[in-house]
């Protein structure tokens, strides 16, 4: 397997200098680490010591494939995802995968499918907190029954089995990135409700796929009224019209170059 043929892994990363090292230590264990090609940690304008605890970690590990970036602006969520699309399509990438920094998700639950081959059948594979194998350990109950009836919801709204509408841990064939159907969609932190709902609209094939989920020290940055109406929003504009929902200029503010500078780099 060429470098390419491995995962280019990003982790997207803002205000979590507590999480980060505990995350980037995912990827040093054998089973993992044969998997990683690239590691692309893109930091949104942190202002914590993000950016510190990542060079710390790098300096301790110089054979990890570790490259920190530092977005241009603060991009949102969304946006720091474009930045590692655009990555994985301009390096010749053919699977990334998003791992949040903020080490509530593990990347050993993609294993199972990375070893079997079945990642390759499917445009993109979920992780999902709600399958009865996951496995979910400090989540509210209220937070619980919350994300099961937008899961529903979204169920309805798509036609199809909806398990999950946004976790930290998803793995994304870059093929279909190529096209850039991502750029419009919104760099806020609905963006993975969105690109879900638009990737229902194109029929691509979504597998969703249990993983171990746990809140310790980690600090939401979600505003959950905000983003609940929103993800309200979306079903109805999906319900719209799905070529509609595709073709529509989500952001607020338009950017043409999601841009970010290499800070450090282990690879040589």
């Amino acid at each position: 397997m060429s470098e390419l043929e491995k995962l280019l892994v990003f982790i997207p990363s803002y205000n979590c200098e507590k999480q980060i090292p505990r995350v980037l230590d995912q990827l040093t264990g054998d089973s993992v680490r044969s998997w990683v090609g690239e590691c692309i940690v893109v930091n949104n304008r942190s202002k914590d010591n993000t950016e510190q605890a990542v060079t710390n970690w790098m300096s301790a590990h110089p054979d990890m494939p570790v490259s920190l970036l530092r977005n241009k602006e603060n991009y949102g969520l969304g946006g720091s995802h474009k930045v590692a699309f655009n990555y994985a399509v301009s390096h010749g990438y053919q699977h990334l995968v998003v791992l949040h920094g903020d080490d509530q998700g593990c990347i050993r639950d993609l294993l199972p499918m990375l070893e079997s081959g079945a990642y390759l059948r499917y445009d993109c594979c979920l992780g999902s907190r709600f399958l009865k194998e996951s496995d979910i350990h400090g989540y509210s109950p209220l937070r619980i029954v919350g994300n099961i009836g937008f899961n529903v919801l979204y169920s309805i709204t798509t036609l199809r089995k909806v398990t999950d509408i946004g976790s930290g841990l998803n793995l994304y064939s870059v093929e279909p990135l190529k096209s850039g159907y991502y750029k419009k969609l919104p760099d806020t932190i609905y963006f993975n409700a969105c690109i879900l709902l638009s990737q229902y609209a194109q029929n691509m094939k979504i597998h969703y796929f249990p993983i171990t989920w746990r809140e310790d020290d980690q600090v939401s940055n979600a505003k959950l009224v905000n983003l609940s109406v929103n993800l309200l929003k979306l079903c109805g504009k999906y319900i719209g019209g799905k070529k509609k929902f595709i073709e529509r200029e989500w952001r607020e503010k338009i950017i043409d170059t999601y841009e970010s500078d290499v800070i450090a780099s282990n690879i040589r």
